[in-house]
């Protein structure tokens, strides 16, 4: 209970100090960091605010050990015993140590933690505009295994891009994005169908610009159903469903950081680095390009680092390769469709005739 009464004490001092904070006009950074340093500050001066005067602020107990009998039989003030009701026993002050201990620790957590990068969206260079194009879907071995579209056009000021994969197996992955594109790039809402037996569990996905996300799910197994719903705080820099037309945009030889939200099922946003690693040559019919391979790593954290590897599920990096001309053009992309998934390899096909 000591330790609960700690950071109570210090949240409520926090919080204080938030108010004065805004009512002054201040700006610290990182909310996280100030309610946790709140929390400690507030914890050590509040649990000994009216103890003995011997006790001071509490770190003094984290740094001498305490002889219970003799400070109880030390003189106080002005002669005789000290009083039994007034003072610190040693109890709270070994309470206080736990839970000052546990604050440290927590402190430490938050410190080792992912914080944000200063998020800024990407520069439009080249305005995305209606297009269809016609892709397929490969294992890394070369193996088809679904046909698809590109589908992108103007909605009301804005684009709406769609990929949509049709599996052999009746599965289907079906991914829109809106986004303007008014001198940066700006996600507006973020739609994802995957339903069949090529994936784990049947998954609806929404996410606005709000912040405001539903994810609903189905089991195969049993058709057991979860919605989860909420809203989360999002940077300027969200490029679900954008990341090929974000490396697109960025100048030759430019690394970029953004974010995703990662649906797991529960949401989280990550980074995502994108960055050139070196130049291909490829062949359009017989004639030569040059493509820059792109590597998307996404960027957990530490913690989240830790257990994602813990329980086998840290996602690979992503690959995407850029044809390098005037207009940049998408030639390849490898990775998974979805966090946990399988890699697989995206390229654009032609129309052909059947014989």
């Amino acid at each position: 209970m000591g330790g609960i009464r700690f950071l109570l004490n210090g949240a409520a001092s926090g919080w204080r100090a938030g108010q004065v904070r805004k009512s002054l006009g201040f700006v610290v950074p990182g909310k996280r960091m100030g309610g946790v340093m709140g929390a400690l500050v507030g914890g050590f001066i509040l649990a000994f605010r009216n103890s003995d005067p011997e006790a001071r602020l509490g770190a003094e107990a984290l740094s001498r050990a305490v002889d219970c009998k003799r400070r109880d039989n030390r003189p106080w003030q002005g002669g005789g015993r000290r009083p039994g009701g007034g003072h610190t026993s040693c109890s709270a002050v070994r309470s206080f140590t736990r839970a000052a201990t546990l604050g440290l620790l927590v402190l430490l957590t938050v410190l080792l933690g992912p914080r944000p990068l200063a998020a800024a969206p990407v520069l439009v260079r080249f305005v995305e505009g209606a297009t269809h194009g016609f892709l397929v879907l490969r294992t890394v071995d070369g193996v088809l295994i679904a046909s698809g579209d590109l589908l992108q056009v103007g909605r009301g000021g804005g684009v709406e891009s769609r990929m949509v994969f049709h599996f052999k197996d009746g599965s289907l992955f079906d991914e829109t994005v809106v986004f303007t594109q008014q001198h940066v790039f700006a996600m507006q809402s973020y739609r994802l169908v995957q339903r069949g037996p090529v994936f784990a569990e049947d998954t609806e996905i929404s996410l606005e610009r709000t912040g405001k996300y539903r994810v609903k799910t189905k089991a195969h197994k049993d058709g057991r159903e979860e919605v989860l719903d909420g809203t989360l705080e999002l940077p300027p820099d969200v490029y679900n469903g954008m990341v090929l037309t974000v490396a697109k945009n960025l100048p030759k030889g430019a690394s970029e950081t953004v974010h995703l939200v990662a649906f797991m099922p529960m949401p989280r946003l990550i980074q995502l680095e994108l960055t050139p690693k070196g130049e291909h040559k490829v062949l359009i019919g017989e004639l030569a390009k040059t493509a820059v391979q792109y590597v998307f790593k996404p960027q957990l954290g530490i913690w989240l680092s830790f257990f994602a590897t813990m329980l086998g599920r840290m996602p690979p990096d992503y690959r995407a390769w850029i044809i390098t001309d005037e207009v940049p053009a998408f030639a390849r992309f490898e990775g998974p469709l979805y966090m946990t998934g399988p890699v697989w390899r995206i390229e654009l096909t032609s129309p052909r005739w059947p014989d």
